[in-house]
């Protein structure tokens, strides 16, 4: 008894240094993105989605355990109850972006924190998860330079900020076939922007808005899965999953200031403050979403799927204003194979091979071009070994997504982009009641 007490306090010290390592790097990195179609409505949507399932372009509805690994897919929590182990997994993300806009392009990278989850089997039919992962980002800076009469203005942008989503969610088994689960979910975090009209000439006075809004709230997230079983190793699964259309607080401060510049560009500290309006609290309004999607799986060997997905953005609302967002589509198609999850000559037969692809619509709409985008992604899922012969399983999940947002015609934005995805996973047999005899 005593000796399996110190494996389990070997194995939380393990993973306790690796939450640390992680938690440590992704502080010093730069926790923005550089979009400027963040500045519409919440800011970049990221989606409940570990770097095994960004791999495979997405789909995640009607998917569950993948060759016999345990994922934890927040993004429909009726897949908690195929959790047999204790699974967390933790992780960080980076990318590359390029704006283009006619002959002006400009290139910047960007790294966070991405993830961290956890879940456990309750009974042999149900498992909790909880966790903690970005909902939107915002980060945004451009300038327009216009000319009044004889004067030259520059109109400047700026946003920086996002939110945050924690869960905490149940999932339950009915017989062999039938799982349904749902989250709890806080959002919250602060969006901020800002707007300054400047005059070009030295020791001119120049204004600015900022706007802060603050949010945090309770929303709900829900979900379904069945299996078919169609051949003798291989299952069909059809799923749903969506999230309620619910309303957080939104605290929105407000203040306007007027401010010079120096001879280096340098911008002076407020010269005066002409406004300050406190607007209390209201709330923002969150998008009613659905999601289908199907899967096909060959038990330890292969799995392919798709899936359609749909949000109502257009009844959003930020303190009770409409964002004049549109409803947004998408749809995903991908899949993982494993050549062999038990070899024992080859390393690389034991690894899962992850390919996918996505097109969506966003809710974005300028003039009259929708903005869309689209992409690919490659992943890889890394097993390590276990120590003496434990009963630990742990695998290394590596994604890269290669995409484009937007549209140069009508002097619009392209952006290219490459994100990298990185997650450590482990299953392990915790809070198990052993025997003594």
């Amino acid at each position: 008894m005593k000796l399996l007490q110190i494996k389990m306090y070997k194995r939380i010290n393990y993973i306790a240094a690796i939450l640390v390592l992680v938690c440590g790097l992704s502080a010093q990195a730069q926790v923005t993105t550089s979009s400027p179609y963040s500045r519409y409505g919440l800011g970049n949507i990221k989606g409940s989605l570990l770097p095994q399932l960004r791999a495979m372009g997405g789909i995640s509805t009607a998917v569950g355990k993948v060759t016999g690994f345990n994922y934890i897919n927040m993004q429909n929590p009726a897949s908690y109850a195929g959790i047999t182990l204790t699974t967390i997994d933790v992780g960080m993300s980076a990318g590359l972006t390029n704006l283009s806009r006619n002959n002006l392009s400009e290139t910047s990278f960007n790294s966070t924190f991405s993830h961290l989850a956890f879940a456990a089997p309750v009974t042999k039919r149900s498992a909790l998860s909880f966790g903690i992962l970005p909902y939107s980002d915002l980060g945004y800076s451009y300038r327009n330079t216009t000319k009044v009469d004889t004067t030259t203005l520059d109109q400047l942008y700026e946003g920086e900020g996002g939110l945050s989503k924690a869960y905490l969610g149940y999932g339950y088994r009915f017989g062999d076939h039938l799982r349904i689960g749902g989250n709890l979910e806080y959002i919250f975090g602060n969006l901020q922007t800002t707007r300054a009209t400047e005059f070009q000439s030295a020791g001119s006075y120049n204004a600015k808005l900022q706007n802060k809004n603050s949010v945090g709230g309770i929303n709900y997230s829900y979900g379904i899965q069945y299996d078919f079983n169609i051949g003798k190793k291989t299952i069909m699964t059809l799923g749903y999953s969506g999230s309620t259309s619910g309303k957080i607080n939104s605290t929105q401060t407000s203040f306007a200031t007027f401010y010079t510049r120096d001879l280096n560009g340098n911008e002076n500290p407020a010269a005066d403050t002409l406004n300050i309006a406190n607007n209390g609290k209201s709330n923002l309004t969150l998008p009613l979403t659905h999601n289908f999607g199907i899967s096909i799986q060959q038990n330890d060997k292969w799995m392919i799927g798709a899936d359609f997905r749909m949000s109502k953005w257009s009844a959003t609302s930020i303190n009770n204003v409409n964002q004049g967002l549109q409803d947004s589509w998408g749809a995903s198609l991908g899949g993982q194979w494993t050549p062999d999850a038990f070899s024992y000559n080859s390393y690389m037969k034991r690894v899962d091979y992850r390919l996918g692809f996505n097109y969506d619509k966003t809710y974005i709409k300028i003039g009259n071009q929708d903005i869309k985008q689209m992409g690919a992604s490659l992943g890889f899922g890394f097993p390590l070994p276990t120590a003496n012969g434990g009963s630990a399983f742990y695998k290394i999940n590596f994604t890269t997504e290669f995409g484009q947002r937007g549209t140069l015609t009508d002097n619009l934005v392209k952006e290219k982009f490459i994100n990298f995805h990185l997650g450590f996973t482990l299953n392990d047999t915790w809070f198990r009641k052993y025997r003594v005899d």
